[in-house]
């Protein structure tokens, strides 16, 4: 893959308000700009709003008012049938792993791709990239459980950028993982980035984004902090 095949998109929130039936204002009137290739962290403690930003920008809950462009998308104006192609335009990496326990390495990764139809041959030569561009290529045929932690979630990175998005949302992709996989997972993260995807993690782990000296969105009861004074210069390498 080169750097020309993700196109990341600039990610523009205005005035966005998330009011559940209940009273609670999950995000109240947050406004910031992710620029195209761009690697933000979203920090906040629970209940901060990080889930409900999430979930805004994957069509899976609606504002309450306000404006949320991703690209050439309005959310607003995709209805219905027309979210699973939206969807496709982006990667997701959860805490969790979500993979599919029964199946190989192999099998995980191409999962998706069989579902659309895509043809045996172009799914073999995907799937093949995108396990050497997350260090798995020789676990190809392996099952998850004979897997660590940290493998597992190379597993889903690969699944995540197997169609070649343009945006990679990955909430908590470190919370299960030990410091030092945590490490390897965010550097794989920077790689990918660094291929021209926009990038956009949510995290509590603070430290850990500090480290990687890139701008983070600061979330605290559904106020957003746009992140300008809260980058930290390290030349946007995380130490090993």
């Amino acid at each position: 893959m080169s750097n020309s095949e993700f196109k990341g998109p600039k990610i523009v929130f205005e005035n966005v308000t998330k009011e559940y039936p209940n009273g609670v204002k999950a995000l109240d009137n947050v406004n910031f700009t992710i620029e195209p290739g761009e690697f933000v962290f979203l920090m906040g403690h629970s209940g901060s709003g990080k889930s409900s930003l999430i979930k805004l920008m994957m069509l899976e809950e609606r504002q309450t008012s306000g404006k949320i462009t991703i690209g050439k998308d309005d959310l607003s104006d995709i209805k219905g049938g027309k979210i699973p192609y939206y969807r496709r335009k982006i990667g997701v990496v959860f805490q969790d792993f979500r993979i599919i326990k029964s199946k190989s390495v192999f099998e995980n990764v191409s999962f998706a791709m069989e579902l659309t139809g895509e043809k045996r041959k172009e799914i073999a030569r995907k799937v093949k990239l995108v396990l050497g561009i997350v260090g798995l290529q020789r676990k190809i045929n392996e099952m998850p459980d004979c897997l660590s932690g940290g493998e597992q979630q190379r597993i889903a990175i690969a699944r995540a950028i197997v169609n070649v998005p343009g945006l990679i949302i990955a909430d908590e992709p470190t919370g299960n993982l030990d410091p030092k996989n945590s490490v390897e997972i965010m550097n794989l993260l920077q790689q990918i980035n660094q291929r021209g995807a926009t990038v956009v993690i949510a995290t509590h782990e603070k430290e850990l984004a500090e480290r990687m000296g890139k701008r983070i969105i600061m979330l605290d009861h559904g106020k957003a902090d746009t992140g300008d004074d809260a980058r930290v210069d390290n030349g946007g390498e995380s130490d090993e």
